[in-house]
């Protein structure tokens, strides 16, 4: 039995929080870069890393996160969340990393496909207007299912 080669990755981005998105914007450039076909849909929150008025406003997550190695009540003191997030970024501009903004436009010029979910649209009562303009369409569950109803697609949850 032969193997299928992967041709397509979908990833489901939940969180917008730093360490998520970059890990999906990463993830689905690899992809591109590859030759991969890539997509991402953007549910909950991480609707906020494609929300014009929130995008660049992202956070590291202190609070729950067990590889920031912070006890849980530390994290929640104010003023830990904006030095961890400062810290990361700094370390992020270090690698050449783009800013939020810039990734998504590089992912979309790349080929990359952006999907909004509609129930999360919905849900925060927000329109096509609030997002930006990389997104390609808002699309139900069933609707980003069947885009990945194909042999060598795989679907990732981060």
């Amino acid at each position: 039995m032969g193997k299928t080669k992967v041709r397509k990755m979908m990833f489901i981005l939940s969180k917008a929080t730093i360490e998520n998105v970059y890990a999906a914007f990463i993830m689905a450039n690899g992809a591109r870069m590859e030759g991969i076909e890539s997509e991402i849909f953007f549910t909950f929150f991480g609707l906020e890393a494609i929300q014009k008025k929130k995008l660049e406003h992202l956070h590291v997550a202190t609070v729950g996160n067990p590889a920031m190695h912070i006890p849980t009540m530390l994290g929640g003191l104010p003023g830990v969340e904006a030095f961890a997030t400062k810290m990361m970024k700094k370390e992020m501009e270090k690698l050449d990393m783009p800013p939020v903004g810039e990734f998504l436009e590089i992912l979309s010029d790349s080929g990359c496909r952006l999907w909004a979910c509609k129930l999360a649209v919905d849900m925060f009562h927000l329109e096509k207007a609030d997002l930006i303009d990389e997104i390609e369409d808002i699309l139900t569950i069933g609707d980003f299912y069947n885009r990945a109803d194909e042999e060598g697609t795989q679907l990732l949850f981060i």
